[in-house]
């Protein structure tokens, strides 16, 4: 925890912080003036039901956030947060707007009345893009969330949920309760502010008695405040001339993406950045074929993937350890492709991944990078948790060349250092403790450290998806719903588990046992079903180096401690033993103490 100032700002991972505030008022407050002030390095500020989450380059610029916060004001409020004024009209007619009327009292009309009547306040982002909590309404209208959350909810439904309000921007389950629904657009990437309503804003419903659907612009739709919320790279236009292919897919294998840098800053609106899972790899077949880094390449997963080159093309291939090869037109040996080099395609040849031997993904640059004409927010990344950017790739799709690249020599020095071997069966990920590790019993965070934790078939980009014995919660209730971060390590009810990767949903609302490092996030990447993983607590701002397998693991270990004067002999499993050590290691004193304690008061008995 960062010291100083009124508010409490936590460390989340090495890369972010999160700020406690008392309410809404100041959560907005709070937001607005940081994305005022703008301190080097930030790259994103997301606000939620009582927190703000700030991510950032480094460890560095997470420091200079917190020194900031440091010197606001207790009394800073959403006064600061001034928006625009947004006016959605809505035909009440949803499927629970009977049955909120009795849960309210207030009746069908006096339902509407409520509604429209009371100006909203938009809060925060939430799962999707242009979905934006609203509070601030009338009070009378707090009711619960469905016991059974509907597999589908139509896009434009107006619903209620705990005391807010919110409008769907597209089809997807949900557990709120239908009143109403608009036409109006609330999410259109074709426009320069593609949210119809952003944090901060001020929305009025209105009853109408039909709706019409309206292009955002239509709608009066202004300019964003923020210039980090306007479209950076602008869509291809459908009247341009189809740029001419270079590659086709013959075989897209399991998956086969576009991947670039992903789309930074915007989480307060529910976008998450996305991007390549493995950044170091990507980064290094761009930097191999002399592209900028972080361009549009291909990112494949477990194998399969063939591609015809229609001309002379430069590639390179990185990631997982694989079989790759080159085909010609004409009967001939193929040729093997070496991972990470650079190499020739002529026109007619083939290229052919095969199943990885260790590692799970690979990634595939073009010298020039990729152009799809499906740019979102400045990124052609697909976002599988939204669907933003451009669709995964089928057979006969057929791929572009962007500009002649101007970035690093082929040879460069950062090509060599970025390398990291891809992942075998296990692996240990260095975490930061928290934000919410004080939900846990104390033999659950021991726990979360000692076991060794099998990766679930049912991980994807969203999350690594996590197999072992639940961790068990040492509070009742719900977390309010807060920021999330890739590398946050999420527990939900059934207690394993969920390590949030490229595509995670920008807020959530159960606890974060803890956030692994930046730098480790990228081995992540090539773990496979039924790997096993361990964490390994550090310090945010001496996290050491990456670790290897951990050593063999006995079952039992006897030692001595003093407590109050008195000796006590105590014999613990071999793993509860490697969890002392680790927090120990990691200066997690307070931890550390009471994990002790216990464990002699167990043995005392």
């Amino acid at each position: 925890m960062f010291a100083g100032g009124v508010f409490r700002v936590r460390p989340v991972g090495d890369r972010a912080c999160i700020v406690e505030l008392p309410d809404i008022d100041r959560v907005l407050g709070v937001a607005a003036r940081l994305r005022e002030l703008d301190p080097p390095g930030m790259i994103d500020v997301v606000p939620a039901a009582r927190t703000v989450l700030v991510v950032c380059v480094d460890r560095a610029a997470v420091r200079r956030v917190a020194e900031t916060v440091a010197g606001f004001d207790e009394r800073i409020s959403a006064g600061e947060a001034a928006g625009d004024e947004v006016t959605i009209d809505v035909v009440y007619d949803g499927d629970d707007l009977v049955e909120v009327g009795e849960l309210t009292g207030l009746g069908h009309d006096g339902v509407i009345a409520a509604h429209t009547e009371t100006a909203w306040r938009a809060a925060f982002g939430g799962f999707a893009p242009g979905f934006v909590y609203l509070a601030g309404g009338d009070p009378r209208l707090e009711v619960p969330r469905l016991a059974s959350p509907r597999t589908t909810v139509p896009m434009g439904s107006v619903a209620l949920a705990g005391g807010l309000s919110a409008v769907y921007p597209g089809a997807s389950p949900g557990g709120w309760r239908l009143i109403g629904r608009t036409g109006e657009r609330m999410w259109d990437e074709a426009q320069d502010r593609p949210a119809r309503v952003a944090p901060g804003d001020t929305v009025r419903f209105r009853a109408v008695r039909e709706v019409v659907r309206l292009a955002l612009g239509e709608a009066g739709g202004q300019a964003p405040r923020d210039p980090r919320l306007r479209k950076s790279v602008a869509q291809a236009s459908p009247a341009a001339p189809a740029a001419q292919p270079a590659l086709t897919v013959l075989d897209p294998g399991l998956l086969t993406l576009v991947q670039d840098a992903g789309r930074q800053g915007h989480a307060a609106l529910g976008v998450t950045a996305s991007g390549a899972l493995d950044r170091g790899a990507l980064q290094r077949a761009n930097l191999a074929v002399g592209n900028a880094p972080g361009v549009a390449g291909l990112e494949h997963l477990n194998g399969g993937l063939v591609l015809r080159a229609h001309r002379a093309l430069r590639i390179a291939v990185t990631g997982a350890e694989a079989e790759i090869r080159v085909e010609s037109a004409e009967p001939s040996v193929p040729r093997a492709v070496p991972l990470g080099d650079a190499v020739e395609l002529s026109a007619g040849e083939t290229l052919h991944i095969g199943a990885p031997r260790r590692g799970l993904r690979n990634y595939l640059a073009v010298q020039g990078g990729l152009a799809t004409g499906r740019e979102v927010l400045g990124s052609a990344a697909y976002d599988s948790l939204s669907g933003l950017g451009t669709p995964p790739l089928s057979s006969g799709d057929m791929l572009a060349l962007g500009p002649e690249p101007g970035g690093a020599r082929p040879d460069s020095d950062l090509t060599r250092s970025a390398a990291q071997p891809p992942t075998a069966r296990r692996a240990v990920l260095r975490f930061v403790p928290g934000p919410r590790d004080d939900w846990f019993t104390a033999d659950a965070r021991a726990a979360f450290i000692s076991q060794a934790w099998r990766v679930s078939p049912r991980s994807n980009r969203v999350g690594l998806r996590l197999d072992g014995d639940p961790l068990t919660r040492s509070r009742p209730g719900e977390l309010a719903t807060e920021g999330m971060t890739r590398g946050s390590v999420q527990v939900p009810p059934n207690g394993l588990p969920v390590l949030f990767l490229a595509d995670h949903p920008v807020t959530g609302g159960y606890p974060v046992i803890g956030t692994v490092i930046d730098a480790d996030l990228d081995r992540v990447a090539q773990l496979a079903p039924g790997a096993e993983v361990r964490f390994h607590p550090v310090d945010p701002d001496e996290p050491g180096e990456p670790l290897g397998l951990d050593a063999p693991v006995p079952e039992t270990v006897s030692f001595t401690i003093e407590i109050d004067g008195r000796r006590h002999r105590v014999t613990v499993s071999g793993a509860l033993a490697a969890a002392l050590n680790r927090l120990n290691a990691a200066g997690d004193r307070a931890a550390l103490a009471e994990l002790l304690v216990e464990v002699v008061g167990k043995a005392s008995r």
